[in-house]
């Protein structure tokens, strides 16, 4: 399990990202279970996540409606199968709006960049 954490703070919202290998929904469950272990993970306000397999895509937005779908976006024009990726959000009080999107989709690419330096 690879954890990138406060790589992107604004308004008093903090994000990390975390990833492995996974290649089913069961698997899905026990990384997230596993995540939730630490704390600071599990008193997320959001822990939005997506896999792509070779048999369907999964994703959860976990209250932050449509973030799943922008990493299962990112992982499909990567071509990153069986790799679940989790973006976590500690919300700080004030609304982002269009911002998160970006915020979630900075985060997945920190991610890509720093599983490719190793």
């Amino acid at each position: 399990m690879r954890i990138l954490d406060n790589i992107i703070r604004d308004r008093g919202s903090k994000y990390a990202v975390s990833g492995g290998p996974c290649a089913s929904e069961e698997e899905a469950k026990a990384f997230l279970k596993e995540l939730c272990r630490k704390r600071k993970f599990a008193k997320a306000t959001h822990n939005t996540w997506a896999l792509l397999t070779a048999d369907t895509s999964l994703k959860n937005d976990d209250g932050e409606a449509g973030a799943g779908m922008v990493i299962l976006r990112i992982l499909e024009r990567e071509g990153l199968r069986d790799h679940i990726i989790v973006v976590t959000r500690r919300f700080g009080g004030k609304h982002l709006g269009g911002d998160r999107f970006r915020h979630v989709q900075d985060a997945v690419r920190i991610y890509l960049d720093d599983l490719r330096k190793a």
